[in-house]
């Protein structure tokens, strides 16, 4: 069963925010007594036992399971590659895409290796968002549009979420709305990307700050509209269509958190259900952490983006619940636990 959460209006979320789902406190303080009483010293697993509590309270359960993991890989185009901030053609897209629908990429392995269902949807390949530096990049409605596709595509039968992207130019992307979103500077977020030289990042910060500037008034999700792409609202749509659906999120690494500065905008809540597969090379992603109050569950020096991170960081996940549930007590077991 696919989501049926909408968004009528950029500006209708924040009215949204106090009606969706909170986590579970009752069902997290039971999976952390669980946790104390399982045979072992109390925080000998660490990550584990918080990703543990953490599956509980969204799952509104003590033993929260993965039957079903849905992983989704947004692709779009974006028409700031017009200025040169790409060092490969657009076209690569679109061949990514054929290769994720092949079975060929890093991500197919990944999501095979630790249990993931992957759905790769292209997002009008053939007509590229606007040069955000001249314009907008998307309408409001266009926008809306990729939310909502981005939405529908949840299936309300998963247990847990992956979500990652694909589009040539979205570095840039990404480094824009963090930028905005965030403040500093162009420099602080732009990286190399997939393979940018020093002028190719120098052009890049010229970039984003011209950009930054041209749409300093823009404000929540209307930052998603003039500086985002539609990869980046399909990835917000499906996180808010997830959390309407208590449905706990893997996002993926710069890009992929990026994606969810414009959520964040509106309301850190928002963002709440989600945890961060993996710390990226890219050097703007440090900085996105920390200003979310995020830790990655995972941080391997990849910078693959396709949601790579996030499935690896799936199988720590997998690994969390089979001690939290498998595990026997001390009472169980007959073990002292004096």
């Amino acid at each position: 069963m696919t989501s049926k959460f909408e968004l009528t209006a950029l500006d209708a979320l924040k009215d949204k925010v106090a009606d969706l789902p909170q986590v579970d406190n009752a069902a997290a303080d039971a999976a952390r007594a669980r946790q104390d009483s399982l045979t072992k010293p109390p925080g000998a697993l660490g990550r584990l036992e918080e990703l543990a509590i953490f599956m509980a309270g969204w799952q509104a359960v003590e033993t929260p399971v993965i039957n079903k993991a849905q992983a989704l890989i947004f692709a779009g185009n974006h028409g700031v590659c017009a200025q040169g901030v790409n060092p490969f053609p657009q076209e690569v897209t679109v061949q990514m895409v054929a290769n994720f629908e092949a079975g060929g990429a890093a991500i197919n392995q990944l999501c095979q290796a630790n249990g993931a269902d992957l759905s790769v949807i292209a997002l009008n390949l053939d007509n590229p968002t606007r040069d955000f530096t001249v314009h907008p990049a998307m309408s409001a409605e266009e926008t809306l549009s990729a939310i909502n596709a981005g939405a529908a595509a949840v299936d309300l039968d998963a247990d847990i979420l992956i979500l990652g992207e694909m589009g040539i130019g979205n570095s840039t992307v990404a480094a824009a709305l963090a930028h905005a979103v965030f403040g500093g500077t162009a420099l602080d977020w732009v990286g190399r990307g997939t393979g940018s030289d020093d002028e190719g990042v120098k052009r890049k910060v010229d970039v984003v700050e011209r950009a930054v500037a041209l749409h300093g008034d823009a404000n929540g999700l209307e930052i998603l509209s003039t500086l985002g792409g539609r990869e980046q609202a399909a990835i917000c749509g499906a996180v808010l269509a997830a959390r309407a659906a208590r449905i706990p999120v893997l996002l993926d690494g710069y890009i992929c958190t990026a994606a969810t500065a414009p959520l964040f905008a509106v309301d850190p809540s928002l963002l709440d259900h989600c945890l961060v597969g993996h710390r990226s090379v890219e050097p703007g992603h440090q900085k996105l952490l920390f200003a979310m109050n995020k830790t990655p569950v995972l941080d391997f020096d990849m910078r693959l983006g396709e949601g790579s991170g996030a499935a690896l960081a799936l199988g720590i996940l997998r690994s969390a619940l089979a001690c939290h549930n498998g595990m026997a007590t001390f009472a169980e077991a007959g073990v002292s636990d004096a």
